[in-house]
């Protein structure tokens, strides 16, 4: 069964679908995407590499999650189900931090990431379970530790990198953003 990805114009208005293996190339179009960062009780950062079988960013550490919500889904419902499809995990406290944030990334294939990417902070006190497919590796580390070693220089996915910079130091305490900050296609 294909996964379709909403397609947008760059004021992030929806403009139609594609079938997500198919919209990955050098001229990948602008789409709809969103990033989580979750957090258990203690403020750790849960980390995952990107399985080595992804066809973007194989093997690349970064954030809990990502995903694209189907077309007409609210995006916090994205996000918790990406979350348990992918980590096993049941969230709380889903919060939107980014609601604009944008990227662009080349691989060195020449394939190209090209998405308007909210980010989103949970939390989860459960067990990961981590579908292989989709997470070749993870592990918890605390925030402040994550965020220094990224502005630093650490190796991660270009996406994390930008989204560390724009992130607070007190990520815990970052307030919740309004949905009317979010790109037209995902306000509903």
């Amino acid at each position: 069964m294909s996964e379709l990805v909403v397609l947008l114009d760059e004021q992030g208005g929806a403009i139609g679908t594609a079938d997500k293996v198919a919209v990955h190339h050098a001229e990948t179009p602008l789409h709809l995407a969103f990033s989580c960062y979750v957090l258990d009780p203690a403020g750790r950062l849960l980390v995952t590499r990107r399985a080595l079988s992804k066809k973007t960013f194989p093997g690349v550490w970064t954030n809990s999650c990502c995903g694209h919500p189907a077309p007409g889904e609210a995006l916090d419902e994205a996000v918790v189900r990406r979350v348990r499809q992918e980590l096993g995990l049941s969230l709380t406290d889903v919060r939107l931090v980014l609601p604009g944030f944008r990227y662009r990334a080349v691989m060195d294939t020449g394939v190209v990431e090209n998405e308007l990417c909210p980010v989103y902070l949970a939390q989860s006190d459960g067990e990961v379970r981590a579908d292989r497919d989709e997470v070749e590796e993870h592990h918890w580390e605390p925030w402040s530790q994550f965020r220094e070693s990224v502005l630093s220089g650490r190796d991660v996915s270009v996406w994390c990198r930008e989204q560390v910079a724009q992130l607070p130091a007190d990520l815990a305490g970052t307030p919740s953003r309004p949905a009317e900050e979010l790109p037209p296609a995902a306000r509903g």
